[in-house]
């Protein structure tokens, strides 16, 4: 058994007893609606409000497909990030990740454009992934500048799905900032083991997400499902890969990682020391986590000037 105990600091406890607070650990025995609400309530507990300087404007694009679009009082044009939110593909929308978008905005200076992609179980595999596309083509002939794709979760599975398909395309991302991703690792070793037990997620969890969003049906070796089963991993855009260690998807990181680069692209990983699946919310007020939310700026900014720093 892994000893949390020792892994996690104080202020990291803190965060997961206020998080199991308001969305218990056993929220996955509710049904959808239940889950929903749960979850929105947490996300509005935790929401740190805008920075001075950042507007937001929520319209749609094809097929009425909402977005929310984050613009800074002093932009900087040099690229826009396309941000595609977690959830586990049946939680979260527009505000669940509202102030976050709204502070690397802030950061960054880019315009962030976040989508609110259709859920499952009403919209099955692969609706979300169309949105997300969609929303890529969209932020490419509106935008005459370079994409970042970011997306925390199940918004990561997404972002490094698009990523792969759209290579071939006149315009393709410039980048991808993934944060504790799910791309389809195997469940029989690496974190997914030793981490199976993992405060905040569990692979129990994930079962039921992936059962959710496939409606039960085996989709292995889809590629626009679970990433890491694409025979190819060449022409990608320059990846950065930000995971939990305390997460039984964080082996899903240094597998994509390595797979990107054995193609010889540019991709680098970083685990976060004892932080756990959800942290983005934590930023506030665990110091790692705000280490690693700087971290994450930091890697969108470059990304989106054509840095590669690593």
């Amino acid at each position: 058994m892994t000893d949390y105990k020792t892994l996690i600091d104080a202020e990291t406890w803190a965060f997961i007893e206020k998080t199991n607070s308001y969305y218990p650990p056993d929220t996955i025995d509710y049904t959808i609606t239940q889950q929903r609400a749960i979850y929105d309530r947490m996300c509005g507990e935790f929401f740190a409000g805008y920075p001075q300087g950042v507007s937001a404007e929520t319209t749609a694009i094809a097929n009425g497909i909402s977005i929310r679009i984050y613009r800074n009082a002093v932009p900087n044009k040099a690229a826009m990030v396309l941000y595609i939110h977690g959830g586990g593909f049946i939680l979260g929308g527009l505000d669940s990740h509202d102030d976050v978008c709204a502070e690397l905005c802030a950061r960054t200076g880019f315009d962030v454009v976040s989508l609110d992609y259709r859920l499952a179980p009403e919209h099955l595999h692969p609706a979300a992934f169309d949105d997300a596309m969609d929303a890529f083509e969209w932020a490419a002939r509106t935008y005459d500048r370079p994409i970042v794709l970011c997306g925390d979760s199940a918004g990561g599975n997404l972002c490094a799905a698009v990523a792969h398909a759209t290579r071939g395309h006149q315009k393709k991302p410039a980048g991808q900032m993934l944060i504790y991703p799910g791309l389809g690792g195997d469940h029989s070793k690496g974190s997914y083991v030793t981490h199976a037990e993992a405060p905040m997620l569990t692979v129990r969890d994930l079962d039921f997400y992936k059962h959710i969003r496939t409606g039960g049906v085996d989709m292995t070796g889809d590629i626009t499902l679970y990433p890491l089963a694409d025979a190819d991993f060449a022409n990608l855009p320059p990846t950065v890969l930000i995971t939990a260690q305390c997460d039984p998807l964080s082996s899903d990181g240094g597998a994509y990682r390595d797979r990107v680069v054995a193609a010889g692209g540019h991709a680098y990983w970083f685990e976060e020391p004892g932080l756990v699946h959800g942290y983005l919310r934590a930023r506030h007020m665990v110091g790692r986590a705000h280490a690693s939310f700087t971290r994450i700026v930091e890697a969108v900014s470059a990304l989106g000037r054509g840095d590669w720093l690593w």
